[in-house]
């Protein structure tokens, strides 16, 4: 009996794929065409200010579907291409991430896609606590009659199969949100990948994925945790504290309007006051005053010190998450900044002196093409959304379907909607 064919891990040439981050603060929606089997060619773009979402949850649905047609839309618009479907990030405010083991009876056959597919179902059985649902279930490790270390079991023989597993759990009813929000934009969901792993594949070199690293992607409403050893991600948690928080902060800090409070923290914000600062004074236009009264001034040293306590109590937080996940030490000393948020002035330094780890900041190498403004960190997760979707990583999710998926759009989202929810 001949060996065994892997099943195809790259989208044939020429095929388009889409991807939609859901955000707190944006919504990007990004189209591609395969190029081969490593390069995607970025051919439409589209971002809109978020509404309807908070803290990574969707909190009005009609809004939320408006934002996410006009992303779009405005990507389709571009790109010179009707979508049909889409992959669709989940925030990990909304998903619990713990290792889980199974063991199938392989009775002495070949290792077969449909034997992981079996591994994968009694996963689904192992119980849960609440509404929860599996969205990933990434192998970490295979083993066959009891021997461990295996890193392909496809084609072997044995009597038992074991798969160790990083199973990431979401709430079902955050998962049917999404669905129906992306449904009613006329989409289908091609499939759902949580915010720091995708941002993970967009920002980590291959060495930081092997020798472990941690990814701190930091977006408006959540600060997103990823951590990667040995090529597999294999922890993701949530902080539920942002850009957006800062900004209230300096918003009430300064008494000004929360526009104004953005604008300032973006030109003049860090999180490490320099001696220069107590010196230069910004303009701070006060909430309700006529314009004739004029602004008012402060130092900038001022803001910094509204600015610092919060950026330090986000990588506290998250260094906590970190201890208490046990892959504290794994995860190795590297770490990995992205996200909108983690562009002010001293971020790197002040992650660096929290989490006493090295600290890089990250943009989206792993697509190039992608234009000046859709290359920044603000975009890791949409262009992680696309690499997902052109290489079909190793997730026992992503295995092909037992049978024949329906090919009516609607027929492919109730499809979608009873494989997933």
């Amino acid at each position: 009996m001949g060996m065994m064919p892997k099943r195809p891990r790259h989208r044939p040439r020429g095929s388009i794929l889409a991807a939609i981050d859901v955000g707190s603060t944006k919504i990007a929606c990004f189209i591609a065409r395969v190029e081969d089997e490593d390069r995607l060619q970025p051919i439409g773009i589209g971002h809109q200010l978020s509404q309807g979402v908070k803290a990574g949850a969707i909190v009005d649905m009609e809004a939320a579907t408006a934002a996410i047609a006009q992303a779009v839309n405005a990507a389709e618009q571009m790109a010179g291409e009707t979508i049909r479907e889409a992959m669709v990030n989940l925030s990990a405010a909304h998903v619990e991430s713990h290792p889980l083991t199974v063991e199938v009876a392989i009775s002495g056959h070949q290792v077969g896609d449909l034997d992981l597919r079996r591994a994968l179902a009694s996963a689904r059985q192992v119980e849960r606590p609440g509404e929860t649902e599996i969205v990933h279930a990434i192998p970490v490790g295979y083993a066959i009659d009891g021997m461990r270390g295996i890193e392909e079991p496809r084609g072997m023989f044995g009597q038992t199969l074991g798969v160790q597993l990083h199973a990431i759990a979401a709430n079902a009813g955050a998962v049917r949100t999404m669905g129906v929000c992306v449904a009613d934009a006329h989409l289908n969901v091609e499939g759902i990948c949580v915010g720091p792993y995708a941002s993970g594949l967009a920002t980590l070199v291959d060495d930081e994925m092997d020798l472990g690293c941690v990814l701190i992607d930091m977006g408006g409403g959540t600060t997103e945790i990823g951590v990667f050893v040995e090529g597999v991600c294999v922890h993701v948690d949530c902080v539920p504290v942002g850009g957006a928080h800062v900004t209230r902060d300096v918003a009430s800090g300064l008494s000004t309007s929360l526009t104004h409070a953005e604008r300032i923290k973006t030109l003049y914000g860090a999180a490490f006051a320099s001696a220069a600062d107590e010196r230069e004074l910004i303009d701070v236009p006060q909430i309700g005053d006529a314009e004739s009264h004029g602004p008012n001034h402060l130092p900038r040293s001022f803001l910094t010190s509204i600015i610092q306590p919060r950026l330090e109590e986000t990588f506290e937080m998250v260094r906590g998450k970190l201890e208490a996940s046990g892959f504290h030490a794994a995860a190795g000393r590297r770490v990995v900044l992205t996200g909108g948020a983690s562009q002010l002035a001293g971020v790197r330094e002040l992650a660096q002196l929290i989490l006493d780890k090295q600290v890089r900041l990250a943009r989206p190498f792993r697509i190039p093409g992608l234009a000046e403004n859709a290359a920044g960190p603000a975009f890791a997760t949409a262009a992680g959304l696309l690499r997902f979707a052109a290489r079909m990583p190793d997730d026992l999710k992503s295995l092909p379907a037992a049978q024949q998926a329906p090919t009516s759009l609607f027929g492919k989202v109730g499809h979608w909607l009873r494989e997933n929810l």
